[in-house]
């Protein structure tokens, strides 16, 4: 029977992160000033149950962890200290915005962010939105209609816009069905360049 090898720094990793937990929990618990019995209350347990987890006498499971990220409005991976294992995959963490999936792409939040928006089919134009800043849309899939100031256009998949999002401005999905974009957005109201063909490199 063939041997099964064993990652053991991902075992001691995991180990490091296990024993880290109880120091954890009660690190996050007192840099929010609450104490054990209000933490019980909150999360449906017992103080002496949240004491155990905190001084690692108790071992964590889903059922006791999951309502404590729930009372410090922590995912569960921040709130254990997950080691990442190596992974160089960007974590995307889907909203829902207005009906509409929103997908950051970056995390820049004083510089140019990228998104990828999901939009459902819209009946007509919502209401128009002004801000600082400049923005660039690519059409991924289905059509959108885009309304900014008194221009009123519709774009397919491959089209671009780009606009000043201080003048009033709408976009959404038109057509038989949702649509796709990716979005880059710059408070500062730079304007996205891209390279033609032949452009030095």
């Amino acid at each position: 029977m063939p041997g099964v090898l064993v990652d053991v720094d991902t075992n001691a990793d995991l180990a490091a992160a296990l024993d880290g937990i109880g120091p954890r929990l009660q690190r996050v618990r007192t840099s929010r000033g609450l104490t054990l019995a209000e933490v019980a209350e909150l999360a449906g347990t017992s103080a002496s149950t949240v004491s155990r987890l905190e001084s690692g006498l108790r071992r964590p499971s889903l059922e006791l962890l999951f309502p404590l990220a729930r009372v410090y409005g922590m995912s569960l991976d921040d709130l254990v200290g997950a080691p990442e294992f190596g992974d160089p995959r960007v974590q995307l963490r889907p909203r829902r915005r207005n009906g509409r999936i929103v997908i950051p792409l970056s995390r820049n939040p004083g510089g140019v962010q990228a998104w990828k928006i999901v939009m459902p089919l819209e009946t007509g134009p919502g209401e128009r939105r002004t801000h600082d800043g400049s923005e660039w849309i690519y059409v991924l899939s289905g059509r959108i209609r885009l309304i900014v100031g008194n221009r009123d256009l519709v774009l397919g998949p491959g089209e671009v816009a780009d606009f000043d999002t201080r003048t009033p401005h709408w976009f959404g999905a038109t057509g038989d069905g949702p649509a796709e974009i990716l979005s880059l957005f710059d408070r500062t109201g730079a304007r996205v360049h891209l390279p033609e063909a032949g452009d030095a490199a």
